[in-house]
Formats: C-alpha cells, sequence, structure tokens
C-alpha cells in the first residue's frame, strides 16, 4: 500500500506540475487539488476493506503529490523583493508541528476517526485560503509557454542539482527509519528520543526562518548547500559510532543544515536554472523524481543494510552526503549568478 502511494506520487507529482506550468493555471490547480484531496481524505472514515483503503490512499497520494511543488514554484516567483521563501517553509514546518501534537490530542479526545475528519477539514480550508491567493508572476498567458521538458533537462546545473539534492536529501532515509532504534540500543528511552527528534525539527523551522537565508547571503547557495553536505557527513558518521546521549543532543540539530539550509540552497538556484514557464515542472521533476525516487531506493535498501551492518550503516548515509561535495563545489559559477540575479533570501 505505501509502495502504491509512493510509486502515484511519482508520476501525478511531476505531471499536473507541467499541466500546470502549460496552461498557466498555477492557482486554481492548487485550489483543486487541495479541494479533490479533502474531499477523498473523508474516505478513509468509509468501511473497513483492504481494497477500498487501497483506493483512497492512493487517489490521496495522487491528488496531494503535485501540491507542493506548484506551491513552491509560487512562492519562489513572488519571494523576490517582498519576503523570504524560508519563511514560508519555516512556517509550514511549525504547523506540522502544531498538526502532528493536535493530531494526538484530537485522537485521544476521540478516537482515531477523528484525525480523519480534522484532516478533510483542514485540507477544505486550505483549498478556500488558495482562492484568495493573488495573481501569480507564472499565471501568463500561453504564448511564452514553449519550453518543454527537454529544454529544463538541458538548462545548465539542472542535473548536477538533481543529483546534490538527491544523495543529501536521500541519506535521512536511514535515520528516519532507525534512528529511534540506534537511539534505544545506546540507551535512550522514548522521552529522551522524542526530545532529540523535537530538537531537529526545531532547528529545521530555525533555519529555514532565521539562519539559513543569513547563511545564503553570506556564502552564496553552493557554498551553502556544500556546508549541508558538509553537516551531514559528520552527522551520520557521529551516528555510525556512538548513540551517547550528549553526542546526539549536539548532531541532532544539524538537521536544519542537513535539511532545510540544503532545500533553501537548492530553491535559490532553481530559481535561476530553470528556463521561464518550467517552474513547477522543475519543482516536481526536483522534489517527486529527483529526491523522491532516491529516498524511496534508500528506505528499501535501509533495513537489509541496518539488519547487515547496525549502526555502521550510517557510514553509507556519510558517504552519500560526501559524494554531494564535489557537486556542490562545482556549482559555484552558477551560484554566484543566482545570488546577484534573483535572491530568495
Amino acid at each position: 500500500m505505501l509502495a502504491a502511494g509512493t510509486a502515484v506520487r511519482l508520476i501525478t507529482g511531476p505531471a499536473i506540475s507541467r499541466l500546470a506550468d502549460r496552461f498557466g493555471t498555477h492557482k486554481q490547480a492548487v485550489a483543486v487539488l487541495l479541494a479533490m484531496a479533502a474531499v477523498i481524505a473523508f474516505g478513509y472514515d468509509l468501511p473497513a476493506g483492504f481494497a477500498i483503503f487501497l483506493i483512497v490512499s492512493v487517489a490521496h497520494a495522487s491528488t496531494l503529490a503535485p501540491i507542493v511543488p506548484i506551491a513552491d514554484a509560487m512562492t519562489l516567483a513572488a519571494a523576490p523583493g517582498r519576503f523570504h521563501y524560508g519563511w514560508v517553509r519555516g512556517g509550514a514546518s511549525a504547523a506540522f508541528i502544531v498538526g502532528s501534537v493536535s493530531a494526538g490530542q484530537v485522537v485521544a479526545a476521540t478516537s482515531l476517526g477523528g484525525i480523519v475528519w480534522m484532516n478533510g477539514t483542514l485540507l477544505a480550508l486550505a483549498a478556500v485560503a488558495a482562492l484568495w491567493l493573488p495573481r501569480n508572476a507564472l499565471d501568463r498567458p500561453m504564448a511564452p509557454r514553449q519550453a518543454n521538458v527537454r529544454a529544463l533537462l538541458a538548462a545548465p546545473g539542472f542535473l548536477p542539482l538533481m543529483a546534490l539534492a538527491a544523495l543529501v536529501m536521500s541519506s535521512h532515509a536511514l535515520h528516519d527509519g532507525f534512528e529511534v532504534l540506534r537511539w534505544e540500543d545506546g540507551g535512550i528511552g522514548p522521552g529522551e528520543a522524542g526530545l532529540l527528534w523535537s530538537e531537529g525539527v526545531l532547528t529545521e523551522v530555525v533555519v529555514f526562518v532565521v539562519v539559513g537565508p543569513t547563511l545564503l547571503r553570506w556564502l552564496g547557495p553552493a557554498g551553502a548547500a556544500a556546508l549541508a553536505a558538509s553537516a551531514g557527513i559528520v552527522r551520520w558518521s557521529v551516528t555510525a559510532v556512538t548513540a551517547w546521549l550528549p553526542a546526539m543532543v549536539l548532531v541532532e540539530p544539524l538537521h536544519g543544515l542537513t535539511f532545510a539550509l540544503l532545500h533553501l540552497a537548492c530553491m535559490q538556484m532553481l530559481s535561476v536554472v530553470v528556463p521561464p514557464g518550467l517552474a513547477a515542472t522543475a519543482q516536481g521533476i526536483y522534489g517527486g523524481v529527483a529526491v523522491g525516487t532516491m529516498t524511496a531506493i534508500m528506505t528499501l535498501v535501509s533495513g537489509p543494510l541496518y539488519g547487515a551492518l547496525g549502526p555502521r550503516a550510517f557510514w553509507v548515509m556519510a558517504l552519500l552526503c560526501a559524494a554531494a561535495l564535489p557537486i556542490a563545489f562545482a556549482m559555484r559559477r552558477i551560484s554566484f549568478n543566482a545570488s546577484a540575479s534573483n535572491s530568495i533570501a
């Protein structure tokens, strides 16, 4: 079931994002997709049955997948000179924390079905909010929209950027699946593990909103990406050799660099290397194909890796980040142009 949801995301995310670019209907696409996702979400409350649950799950995944890439493209187009992209993404991360805590409270007060209604209601409210979005610079007539995916793939720096993002982002797969087990084996209890996880998410918000834009200005996007990859090497190397609580307290905040800072750097470079009329398509390929496919692969191999190597499997994650470093350094010329012409910080 999870594999089916992942597979459909890899298809619908880029495909619908491309259609939004082709017809210049980004705002309308987001509103319709959110409304459809809201209706489908209530299907989780239908009578139990594997077939029904599978259909609802796949349909829900297919409508949710294009929302983030299209919304990110719209945000990047609106951000320069008005606000920092990181403010929006940091706000989303903060909202995720609030939603996770609220979902737990809803389940405790009602039942598991309560979060189905919470999910559907929030998506419906988001669809209404999308109707109030101002007209975006991406929503132009069809005449200038002759750029195709080949032009995007041929854009200088685009494919190396996809490789860079895929390597560093997918290195989190082992952490997401087995870090708690690693901590447990090291004597870290559930309470401390929850605090460590919260520490990582909190630093993600701080980097998106405060630290990240400053680092982008100081280092440039390629330098920021190199810092994120270097932080990944340190983070996973330490995790490979110890689960000592003080060490984990020190390295878990590096999540703010390995995820949030890298994402900000990639957004900056995408805003420069992507041809006009392909902004949402590029976001769909970035999140759905490059990062999504590599993360799915690393998630599949994480179990066998951890089973065979134990904590030493984190050395493989460190190697992924190390492989991304030369790509980040090779992107320096493009990133300098980015900082001068279309900064999102």
